[in-house]
Order: C-alpha cells, then structure tokens, then sequence
C-alpha cells in the first residue's frame, strides 16, 4: 500500500492470529536467508534445546515499523493451539492430518 502512494498515518495495520515462536521451528537454511537479506534479522530466532525457532510475529512487526506504520493492532493468538480454533499446517503434520484448512486475510482500502 505504501508503494502505491498510502501515507503510513493512513494505515491501520493488524498482525492477525500466527504460529508462536515455541512452535516455529526452523532450518538453517531459512535462517541464512533472512539474515542476508538483512544481518539484524538474527535477533528474530532463538535456540531452545539446540533447536532453531523464528519469532513471526515480531518479524511482521519490525517490518511494519520499518515502513513507519503506527497504528498496529496485534491478535495474541497462537494458531499452533488447538484450543484457539484455527488452522494450522504445522499442527496438522505434526500430527499426520490429512489436510490442515485454510485461514484468510483481509486488506481493505477505505477511499
């Protein structure tokens, strides 16, 4: 949207539900991705047990941020749980699921 010309102040952006950083494991080689394209993107994982974890939601964040957007809602939901009601592909694999449903996102443009 800021490409297209939106002033930031006019943005209202939300980080919707999203798989927790305790759930988001990764591969090395996601992370050598990320930190090419940006060296400070290390401060987006985490090791736990010798296992590497990405944080999505504060990813998302820094680069709304970036953007110089103010106004961000976030949604703290873990789309990992169960217990949450949404779809998951990495809860379903985990779990050998046959398929793992979709969720949607929204952008609407008020004129």
């Amino acid at each position: 949207m800021i490409k297209k010309g939106c002033d930031p102040k006019n943005v209202t952006a939300v980080i919707g539900p999203c798989i927790s950083v305790k759930n988001y494991e990764v591969k090395k080689d996601f992370i050598k991705k990320l930190i090419k394209k940006d060296g400070k993107n290390k401060k987006f994982f985490k090791k736990i047990q010798n296992k590497d974890f990405f944080d999505l939601k504060k990813y998302v964040l820094s680069q709304l941020k970036a953007l110089n957007i103010k106004k961000i809602d976030i949604i703290n939901k873990n789309t990992f749980n169960p217990k949450n009601n949404f779809f998951s592909a990495r809860r379903s694999i985990s779990r050998n699921e046959n398929d793992y449903g979709r969720n949607i996102s929204v952008i609407m443009i008020n004129s």
